[in-house]
């Protein structure tokens, strides 16, 4: 048998030292508008997008019988909504700035279209609708983490998204995807202690993914849309090498994708076991601690 790595024992929920008041410029990832445009379109969809996690992960945990192990994952809930609300937050800020530079976020009206009407025509008809919630919660969370593994393990080094990035964001981005990775097992812990089943995590992983991939391109041209630099050659170009070059996302994305699908899958399956911890640790002089939830829930063996 062999074990994988436990999931962390503690969620730290953190107050970052960055000063978004004063706003960034309008191409503050290195100069690069596809760069810029993508970072931006993911950071429209975040305050809609947190907040759904946060209510499926709070009834879920809700639900959990009363059992030692169980108050051990709702206390690892709780750091879960505290992380995501830091988030939204921030996030809000951020987003604020981009409306006064003229982009417009048509994907987290959407996302919330989509939301209230699974809920009144779907999620609210099902006894276990929080376990659907969970399910996407989880899809979307792998995601995240994916995201977040990906901006971390090649710091400084070519394949670096943010490499040239303006300080403030680089470190909001950076932290933004430490956490991400921290917390990356709770909503599918959770999904699955309630009894959540492989047919329909998957289902919902394809319907994520697919809505996914169709709102970050279609945010992303608006974004560029907005900016006038859609029909520039060197936006293309950027586009190109993110998507297929030869650190391109395409060929980072395809194995832990791919990973998700397995029956026996945990997010612990997937990512560097400390890389989070590590900038989290290095950085501990960009935030500062507001709170904290232990648990200790462990990835499950296998053969």
């Amino acid at each position: 048998m062999n074990t994988h790595p436990a999931a962390p024992s503690e969620l730290t929920i953190r107050r970052l030292s960055v000063d978004l008041s004063q706003g960034f410029s309008r191409h503050w990832n290195g100069g690069d508008a596809f760069l810029t445009a993508y970072a931006n379109a993911l950071s429209m969809s975040f305050p809609v997008g947190e907040q759904s996690f946060m209510d499926a992960v709070k009834a879920g945990a809700t639900h959990l019988p009363e059992t030692p192990e169980n108050a051990e994952l709702k206390q690892l809930a709780k750091g879960f909504i505290g992380q995501e609300a830091t988030h939204r937050h921030l996030h809000g800020l951020y987003n604020a700035h981009l409306e006064k530079q003229g982009l417009v976020n048509r994907w987290g009206p959407r996302a919330e279209r989509r939301l209230k009407k699974g809920r009144e025509e779907f999620f609210s008809k099902s006894d276990k609708g929080y376990l659907h919630e969970l399910a996407i919660t989880a899809a979307f969370e792998h995601y995240t983490s994916i995201f977040g593994d990906i901006t971390l393990e090649r710091m400084d080094q070519p394949g670096d998204w943010f490499a040239h990035a303006e300080k403030p964001l680089q470190t909001l981005w950076r932290w933004h995807a430490a956490e991400e990775s921290e917390h990356k097992c709770v909503a599918f812990d959770l999904y699955q202690r309630l009894g959540g089943n492989h047919t329909w995590r998957m289902r919902w992983f394809w319907f994520v993914t697919i809505q996914f991939i169709t709102d970050v391109v279609r945010q992303t041209v608006n974004n560029l849309w907005h900016d006038k630099t859609l029909f520039k050659p060197s936006t293309w170009w950027s586009a190109a090498k993110f998507l297929v070059g030869r650190h391109g996302l395409v060929w980072r994305v395809a194995k832990p994708i791919w990973a998700y699908t397995r029956k026996d899958f945990h997010p612990m399956q997937v990512g560097h076991p400390t890389q989070s911890q590590d900038w989290l640790q290095s950085h501990a002089n960009q935030w500062r601690a507001v709170g904290q939830a232990q648990a200790s829930v462990q990835a499950p063996a296998q053969a």
